[in-house]
């Protein structure tokens, strides 16, 4: 079975949408409230390696993706999740699973303004301290 495989049969149930770009580029969709087990079965069952999460402000929501490398085949899976609210965008931090994932999520909650429940040191990384409170550089419209 190959690793594509074996994440489509680990993450039957949460996945809400499977899109395969080409044969190295694979989109899962899945609940926001899934992340960290989601996370958990990529990084540590697996063997995936976190590259990196973009956050992106759309007409929909903010979306995140969590992009994970499977090196041995060379072939990429993003996690894609939703948060429909703008007012109030929170979603589970996925650092106490993958420590690198701390420095990013305080990215996009500092330029997005997403919390990340359960972050360790969720402040300012790249804005003045004299920025505004609630003004996001990202977000469509500010």
């Amino acid at each position: 079975m190959n690793i594509i495989e074996q994440i489509q049969e680990k993450l039957a149930s949460k996945i809400l949408k499977f899109y395969k770009h080409n044969k190295k580029r694979y989109y899962i969709d899945i609940s926001p409230g899934d992340i960290v087990e989601v996370s958990k079965i990529l990084f540590q069952q697996l063997g995936l390696r976190f590259a990196i999460a973009t956050g992106t402000d759309t007409p929909k929501g903010l979306e995140i993706l969590y992009h994970f490398s499977f090196d041995k085949s060379g072939e990429m899976v993003s996690i894609r999740v939703l948060i429909t609210d703008k007012t109030h965008p929170e979603i589970e931090s996925i650092s106490s699973v993958i420590k690198m994932a701390e420095w990013i999520e305080r990215e996009m909650w500092e330029m997005l303004g997403i919390k990340f429940k359960n972050h360790p040191n969720l402040k300012r990384l790249l804005l003045a301290d004299s920025w505004p409170e609630g003004v996001y550089p990202m977000r469509q419209g500010t």
